[in-house]
């Protein structure tokens, strides 16, 4: 008989989730033979999509897997109702019958809702697929307050949902904190801090009473158990799930006391012919909710159904997770919850102010990491999960502040990169020697690392560049994994081919639809080189958080204000008009160690009304919020010090309005002083003035902050106009070469040859640049304008100041404030729940 007239095995895949579609897409890829047609069964109108991503959904993400290939037929809309085992078929709800000759059940979860009165009103959904988000986004059309039940992952996500539809809403959490299988109390309690400065109400450790319906007979109160009553005219349920079993009953096939399709480490039932994997199944009285353990057991699967003679075996899963919660970092890794009656002891650092918890739990002699916790800061967790299980390379605490961030290349070869997939360093190292990999983007491709949650792509790229570096070979310098180029490239690139947005120059230069690195960089780019209005069209949706309001957020979701102070001079008149905007407005007022004046408090649909008052009166924006210059701060100079040699504040003024509004890689900070008394503390600030007898000394590359640096001295005894010219090229080759979110501090010390090359750049025209970057610094002085003043002139750019969608004038009734010192002061946490 020839090859292709061999008879194929039947297999049928009742489900068509993520585990679903990892089962096959394993299968395909190493069924070389063909031993195998494949038909999926799944009840949703569409193919397998990202649940991790399902809020997204209501931003517009496409969140559809590749489609299958080969010999896969996939039935959607069609439910399997029941398993014939004898026959070894089951039947649809097509009034299909599919025979098999293995199937596996996939079926998934369904969501837990408690059983409370008023459960079934109309108003309250569950969150679990998209048919789900979309009916949800269809019923708050209208609506101004929500609830949400479940305190985990998905519930917070939920609310989230919520409070991007415009409705002010809340968390119900029966638990004592937030996200309690992932986080300890103290983590938990900080997490709860950043949600409730975010506007959203909490209330944990408070089971539910009742449902309570208004006079139309839909949802309107939660009332819990202590009588608590919380307006919400939706509420959706995200509290846990259950696994969808129902075919392993009905065919009589063991289940779980609490649910769950009893398998054995195989993933098989006592049905040799049948198999069940993900949310649906029971491996040693647990049900795996996370994608990881659902993708392993699905390979597990695979490698049976092509071999009989395969060992594989679902040995437990890494429950580690890393995510971003309404801006928050939240990681868990190890066993976060270990005490001293399992030997262990706990680390832990909190920073109210910053709102950071941290917590390593480490065996009782402080040598093996077993576990913890980040909140507000988990940009160690990559290294940290690394080390779980294995020796501390340093002490606790230097864990805990990153002191031992490790390279890629020491991390042990059984270290699991990638929790989702399974994937091991050695296994990244292996495939990136056999296969000759460069880059990340082909590092996930063979390995399936980081192709999930993603947040192992930074060690995932540590690793790669460890490995490249050791064998010669010269390490990529791509700003993400969208494009294979660094910010001083793409600057070039959208510069010298008028590229004009980023859909252009990601269709052009780059690949998939970009990240939260990529965005925010061309943003900055597109916006140095003058390309309109930073809230104009697509740029928007590009921009960081505080851009996005032209505003400062403050820790209870108000805003700060900073009206522009060139040089810290004032009038009377313009101080006048600002006392009286704070004071009708109800703004706390703070002077600035920029010598400016910030106006601290204000609601998002305020803003609009606040800039008008300050704009007719002359002021603009500040652009205290963007990665831009800040000030220019100065003494009074030569006009009034008696120490004074040149006029300080004049200069300072004058470099402020030439280069208000620049955006650049970084916030810029500047000063000027009128002698070598320093008043200004010009060599603390990016580029720092200090006056001589014969005219100005310039000093560059100084910042304050966590790791200060003192300003080098560039030139002595400049003229104004050799002053000028000078900071204009350096600005302008900064803007240019920098990499993201680098200080000129750490740009100039990664400069080779330093400040010496530097010098030889601006001044000598060494690269024969300086006539070029002279007209850039001359088109953005003639191109400057007035954000706030375009912003108001722009009916549409002005829809977005709105605290609700629904209700546009209606202020957030969370914010609330309390007296200090005659000024208002955010109403403390406790106090407002």
């Amino acid at each position: 008989m020839g090859a292709d007239s061999r008879p194929h095995k039947r297999l049928v895949v009742a489900g068509h989730g993520p585990a679903a579609h990892r089962l096959v897409e394993a299968l395909r890829a190493r069924d070389a033979a063909g031993a195998w047609t494949v038909t999926v069964i799944g009840e949703e109108p569409r193919a397998a999509y990202d649940r991790v991503a399902l809020t997204t959904h209501l931003e517009g993400a496409d969140l559809a897997y590749p489609e299958h290939g080969g010999e896969v037929a996939v039935r959607l809309g069609e439910r399997v109702t029941g398993v014939d085992r004898g026959a070894r078929a089951v039947t649809t709800s097509a009034g299909a019958t599919v025979p098999y000759d293995a199937l596996v059940l996939a079926t998934g979860s369904a969501p837990f809702v408690p059983p409370v009165e008023g459960a079934d009103l109309p108003g309250v959904f569950v969150y679990r697929t998209i048919d789900d988000l979309d009916a949800i986004r269809e019923y708050a059309r209208g609506r101004t307050t929500g609830a949400v039940v479940g305190g985990g992952l998905l519930g917070l996500e939920a609310a989230r949902a919520l409070q991007g539809l415009g409705l002010r809403s809340g968390v119900v959490e029966v638990a004592p904190w937030l996200m309690p299988r992932q986080l300890d109390e103290g983590g938990g309690a900080m997490l709860r801090r950043h949600i409730e400065g975010l506007g959203m109400a909490v209330h944990a450790g408070a089971p539910m009473r009742a449902l309570e319906a208004g006079g139309d007979g839909a949802v309107r109160r939660v009332v819990l158990d202590d009588g608590t009553v919380i307006d919400a005219e939706i509420v959706v349920f995200s509290a846990g799930i259950r696994p969808r079993d129902e075919l392993a009953r009905g065919c009589g096939l063991p289940v779980g006391e609490r649910g769950g399709v009893v398998v054995d480490a195989a993933c098989r039932t006592e049905d040799p012919a049948i198999w069940a994997i993900g949310e649906c199944a029971l491996i040693d009285g647990t049900v795996y909710g996370l994608v990881g353990p659902c993708f392993s057991m699905a390979e597990v699967v695979a490698d049976r159904l092509l071999s009989d003679a395969s060992t594989a075996v679902f040995g437990g899963a890494d429950m580690s997770t890393k995510l971003k919660l309404m801006g928050v970092d939240v990681a868990s890794f190890g066993d976060p919850f270990a005490g001293p009656d399992q030997g262990a002891l706990g680390v832990t650092y909190t920073d109210p102010v910053a709102g950071v918890y941290k917590k390593l739990v480490v065996s009782d002699d402080a040598q093996t990491l077993l576990g913890g916790v980040l909140v507000g800061d988990a940009e160690s967790y990559g290294t940290l999960r690394a080390y779980v299980g294995g020796s501390l390379p340093g002490a606790p605490e230097q864990m805990l502040f990153g002191g031992t961030e490790t390279a890629g290349g020491d991390l042990p070869g059984a270290t699991v990169i990638c929790s989702c997939n399974n994937v091991t360093a050695e296994g990244i190292r292996c495939a990136i020697a056999e296969h000759s990999l460069a880059d990340v983007p082909g590092v996930k491709d063979c390995t399936r690392a980081g192709t999930s949650c993603g947040s192992c792509v930074p060690l995932v790229k540590r690793i790669l560049d460890a490995e490249l570096t050791a064998a010669g070979i010269e390490v990529s310098k791509a700003i993400c994994e969208h494009f294979d180029y660094s910010r001083a490239e793409l600057f070039d690139i959208i510069r010298g081919g008028g590229v004009t947005s980023f859909t252009q120059l990601v269709e052009e230069h780059g690949t998939g639809r970009g990240c939260d690195i990529c965005k925010p960089a061309v943003a900055s780019i597109l916006a140095s080189l003058g390309n309109g209005h930073i809230l104009e069209g697509e740029q928007a949706a590009l921009q960081d958080t505080n851009d996005h309001f032209l505003a400062n957020l403050q820790k209870n979701g108000t805003y700060s204000v900073v009206p522009r102070v060139p040089g810290g001079e004032i009038t009377p008149e313009k101080l006048i008009v600002i006392g009286e905007v704070a004071r009708d407005f109800g703004l706390y007022t703070k002077i600035t160690g920029g010598q400016r004046i910030d106006l601290f408090g204000a609601r998002v649909e305020q803003l609009p009304d606040i800039w008008r008052r300050l704009v007719d009166a002359g002021f603009e924006s500040g652009h205290a919020y963007g990665k831009a210059l800040r000030t220019v701060k100065s003494c009074v100079g030569s006009t009034w010090c008696r120490y004074g040699v040149q006029d300080s504040a004049a200069m300072a003024i004058r470099l402020e309005l030439r280069y208000r509004g620049l955006r650049a890689p970084h916030k810029l900070k500047s000063a000027v002083s009128g002698c070598a008394r320093e008043c200004a503390e010009a060599q603390s600030k990016d580029f720092g003035i200090i006056a001589t007898e014969n005219g100005w000394n310039l000093y560059l590359a100084g910042n304050g902050g966590m790791r200060p640096r003192h300003a080098d001295l560039f030139a002595t005894d400049l003229t104004d106009d050799e002053l000028i010219t000078y900071i204009d090229r350096f600005l302008m080759f900064y803007i240019r070469t920098a990499d993201r979110l680098q200080r000129t501090a750490s740009w100039l010390e990664s400069l080779d040859g330093g400040l010496d090359y530097l010098r030889e750049v601006i001044v000598d025209d060494r690269l024969g640049i300086c006539a070029d970057l002279d007209a850039a610094m001359a088109r953005h002085v003639a191109g400057y304008s007035d954000e706030w003043r375009d912003t108001l002139e722009d009916p549409e750019r002005l829809r977005r100041f709105v605290s609700f969608v629904n209700a546009p004038r209606t202020p957030d009734p969370s914010i609330a404030f309390e007296v200090e010192r005659d000024q208002i002061k955010p109403l403390p946490l406790e106090v407002k729940r």
